[in-house]
């Protein structure tokens, strides 16, 4: 059996499928599949993939024969895979060579971690952007040991992530969302497990036109429908984990629901949320430094209906 599994979710990512094959297969030990679901894609990519699995043993290939969404298709990848440790990949970004040794490399101390590591921004093109997760990402104060507050307060990908495939234990791609469900899978891992950070970036992350999420992220609909997977993870995250969130973690998650609530319409819960976000946290620089978000909800929550 393989040491490592790889699982890419593959669509209409023509232009960059075999910069991201090469990078898995060209990592510095070879002792790992390469398992490639694509989702239906209508370009060139599948014939693209399946001439990479006719050249080398190591890589599996699922098609699928309709479009089913990427956690279904991440799902798909995970149940046949057979290696020791599993991370999960993107079809449009690319590793350094050394990543999965060096993540590796810390697992031979405790392999119960789950270990992530920083990447650089890259274009349609592949060129540097001057930037990384980090600074996309926004300020983390911790990104080692027990996250899940960290993780619970902000989206995290799990694009990087190597762990022991046992370690799942029925943890799955939520297949109800159509955009958030890696950083719910993220917060399923961080209730259970530490993490490990590792500072050198050892992949890159592709900003592209034909990613939703692009430059100016998601707009109108894609916007709404996202907003709307965003407050189910939220308010899942605040049911299932109350005991386990601290009160500060509490109160962004609140806090970012209000928001979420507000541009949805739906003004009351707006308004509910903010006030449970102020009973947690007071004194928290957003509460005081935005009064005027609270009058806002107050007025749409009770003003005239139209």
């Amino acid at each position: 059996m393989p040491l490592v599994s790889v699982v890419i979710a593959s669509y209409n990512h023509e232009k960059f499928i075999s910069a991201t094959i090469e990078s898995v297969l060209g990592q510095d030990f070879e002792d790992l599949e390469l398992i490639i679901v694509d989702d239906a894609s209508t370009d060139a990519s599948r014939h693209i993939i399946q001439k990479y699995a006719e050249e080398d043993a190591r890589i599996r290939v699922i098609l699928h024969g309709t479009n089913c969404g990427i956690a279904k298709t991440m799902n798909d990848g995970i149940a046949i895979a057979r290696g020791e440790f599993l991370t999960q990949w993107a079809s449009d970004d690319v590793w350094m060579k050394d990543k999965l040794s060096k993540q590796l490399a810390v697992l031979e101390s405790n392999d119960d971690l789950i270990v992530w590591t920083e990447m650089e921004l890259i274009d349609d093109n592949g060129q540097l952007m001057g930037s990384t997760w980090s600074d996309l990402g926004g300020v983390w104060t911790k990104k080692s040991g027990d996250i899940f507050d960290e993780i619970a307060a902000r989206p995290l990908s799990c694009q990087t992530m190597l762990y022991k495939r046992a370690n799942l234990d029925g943890i799955r791609w939520d297949e109800r969302l159509k955009y958030l469900n890696d950083w719910l899978f993220c917060l399923e891992l961080a209730e259970r497990y530490e993490f490990y950070f590792i500072e050198e970036p050892l992949a890159q992350y592709r900003i592209h036109t034909n990613n939703i999420w692009g430059n100016k992220g998601a707009q109108g609909e894609e916007k709404q429908a996202a907003n709307q997977d965003y407050v189910l993870v939220l308010e899942y995250a605040l049911s299932h984990w109350h005991h386990r969130m601290s009160a500060e973690a509490k109160a962004t998650a609140l806090e970012r629901l209000g928001h979420l609530y507000h541009e949805l319409g739906q003004n009351r819960k707006a308004l509910m949320s903010f006030c449970r976000s102020f009973a947690y946290g007071p004194f928290r620089s957003s509460n005081l430094q935005y009064p005027r978000r609270f009058f806002q909800f107050t007025r749409d929550a009770f003003g005239p209906r139209r």
